[in-house]
């Protein structure tokens, strides 16, 4: 059926509604006034695909899948209707019609074959098989969270625990209906993740290195210097030694002298440890407790590790502002300066503005 043809059912189907309605209002109430009009339970995406290019296609479908939109029939797909629903199915149409398709978006409930709760279901199942999935990868990663396992192994699993936790962030993102099995992932993720925090934490026991003790050190990274590179020299400069000074050398074959410090590179002495990124290490050894600086520091992840693992909203546009500063610039020096800035100024808002 083409876009056309359905949109003309829709359109009679919604005429019959909408008679049925005027029918109802007509008619004599028990008693009390007419109530509002319920809100239409759904929106509908109904769409035409051309044959080329095929990415077009791939590229609609898994947007729609981010979305958490259910496939009623070929071509059209359903989500509740909410403000943001609206906006999500308004971009996926506008990316459809600018690859030379056809979209409608429209409001609609289900009045013959399936019902709004036979859809309902169909969401329910939908994410109650994402949370399983979920809970039995977490099932198979608690596995390797043995008493006794080397921290580098610990290390390992960390990215792959990080990942599971995006997975059910996203879920429960887009469950609208609160579907079962969500507890038990949530549970046994947090307890990994506890259980990890709590290994590493021994296997790297937090002694406090005293800023006196690196003062008039120059501080060694990789060159290309980054998100985590950046704020961590920005941390060390205002924090740990106003005058430290800073060298980029290539990222394997460096060998250090005796007056010189690495961090954020291969056997740094300042380096990930566990989950932790750079700059959390830093505040960890140094013993640097101001709570707008461990903010800084969730930020700092989200973005390094990409595994949403604090969720902070400010990541995306502090993402942006670096890939921004690294796209125009190969000079580390420039990228320090113009990067340190970005770090002080959401550090000066997190210290004025405590939650």
């Amino acid at each position: 059926m083409s876009l056309t043809s359905i949109s003309r059912v829709i359109t009679r189907i919604s005429q019959m509604n909408l008679r049925a309605s005027t029918e109802s209002l007509k008619a004599p109430q028990a008693r009390g006034n007419v109530g509002p009009t319920p809100k239409v339970p759904w929106l509908l995406l109904i769409h035409q695909i051309p044959p080329t290019p095929n990415y077009l296609r791939v590229k609609i479908g898994r947007r729609l899948q981010r979305v958490g939109a259910m496939a009623i029939k070929n071509s059209v797909y359903a989500l509740p209707n909410t403000e943001e629903a609206f906006e999500d199915f308004q971009w996926v149409s506008r990316e459809i019609v600018e690859g030379g398709g056809d979209s409608s978006v429209i409001e609609a409930r289900f009045v013959e074959g399936l019902s709004d709760s036979e859809v309902e279901r169909m969401f329910l199942v939908a994410r109650e098989a994402d949370y399983r999935a979920i809970l039995k990868e977490a099932q198979g990663l608690r596995a390797e969270l043995k008493p006794g396992r080397k921290t580098k192994k610990l290390t390992a699993i960390g990215p792959d625990l990080g990942r599971l936790r995006k997975r059910l962030i996203d879920t429960a993102e887009i469950d609208f209906f609160g579907a079962s099995g969500r507890e038990a992932a949530e549970a046994l993720v947090a307890e990994m993740e506890k259980t990890m925090k709590t290994t590493t934490e021994k296997s790297t026991p937090p002694t406090k290195a005293p800023a006196e003790v690196v003062k008039g050190k120059t501080w060694v990274t990789r060159k290309g210097i980054k998100v985590d590179r950046i704020a961590s020299a920005w941390l060390i400069r205002r924090f740990i030694d106003e005058g430290a000074l800073f060298k980029f050398v290539p990222g394997q074959g460096y060998k250090p002298k005796s007056d010189e410090l690495r961090f954020d590179m291969f056997e740094a002495e300042y380096t990930h440890e566990g989950d932790r990124c750079t700059f959390e290490v830093l505040l960890r050894r140094f013993g640097l407790d101001d709570p707008a600086l461990h903010q800084l520091a969730e930020v700092v992840h989200d973005i390094d590790l990409k595994d949403a693992k604090f969720g902070r909203q400010e990541a995306l546009g502090l993402e942006h502002l670096i890939g921004g500063l690294t796209a125009t610039t190969e000079d580390d020096e420039v990228r320090l300066a113009q990067g340190s800035l970005f770090f002080a100024n959401l550090f000066e808002y997190f210290r004025r503005n405590k939650t």
